[in-house]
């Protein structure tokens, strides 16, 4: 299985794999300073997003365990659903 966070910025969610320690020490910094850009990473590759954190702003973080879940029955024919 595998875990998956989720950060929620003023209503707007992010997926980050792990590990997020440093990027949790690096907003509580940014919002200690009184603002700052944080750079969030993507879950799969690319430049991530610059967020500008400021005391208030409504900040939570939550994990979601993926697990495998068993594929579809590859078999079904979609004749078989749509008879003509």
């Amino acid at each position: 299985m595998a875990i998956v966070n989720r950060l929620t910025v003023d209503g707007r969610d992010y997926f980050l794999p792990e590990p997020v320690t440093e990027l949790k020490k690096s907003i509580l910094e940014a919002i200690k300073a009184g603002g700052g850009y944080v750079n969030i990473p993507p879950l799969r590759g690319g430049p991530g997003i610059d967020i500008l954190f400021s005391p208030g702003m409504p900040v939570t973080w939550s994990q979601i365990d993926v697990g495998d879940s068993p594929a579809e029955d590859a078999s079904t024919d979609a004749e078989d659903d749509f008879p003509l």
